[in-house]
């Protein structure tokens, strides 16, 4: 019988350099959020459309390489749409799609909503359904790259 082998869990700090691989998006200043059950990103402009092969789902995200496009277009042919409470308390209807996400060495496939965070201070938040079990967060920290438990603890000697 195979066994799993468990990962240890990487200490963050309470913002983290974050990447969308498959979106070719990298190193953004994500907040980390233990009160936020997913994970959302900053989306100003979204909606559906149709083409000959069907619905699809077409969102800009800002560029945050350093290249002069303001933006970037992406087009999910697999995404849902679910009702998600907003920091406000209010239910909101918003698109989800699922795509990796890069903290320091882990790579993890998750679902992120899609939403205008146009008036919050980081584009991309961070929640406990990507967090569980793999990462613990130490809120007097910033931008620690998931470091491991071991080496956390060897500094404090």
């Amino acid at each position: 019988m195979k066994t799993k082998r468990i990962k240890a869990p990487k200490i963050i700090g309470r913002r983290e350099f974050i990447s969308f691989p498959e979106l070719g998006i990298e190193n953004v200043d994500a907040k980390i959020d233990t009160g936020a059950y997913t994970c959302a990103v900053h989306c100003a402009e979204i909606g559906e459309n149709t083409n000959e092969l069907g619905k699809y789902l077409w969102f800009c995200l800002p560029d945050y390489t350093e290249s002069k496009s303001p933006r970037k277009e992406f087009h999910f042919k697999d995404y849902t749409k679910k009702r998600i409470k907003s920091s406000s308390g209010e239910y909101e209807e918003r698109y989800v799609i699922k795509t990796p996400v890069s903290l320091g060495k882990r790579r993890i496939n998750t679902t992120i909503s899609l939403t205008n965070r146009g008036n919050m201070r980081h584009p991309v938040l961070i929640g406990r359904k990507f967090l569980k079990r793999k990462f613990i967060v130490d809120v007097s920290q910033l931008h620690t790259g998931g470091i491991s438990l071991s080496v956390f603890f060897n500094t404090f000697k």
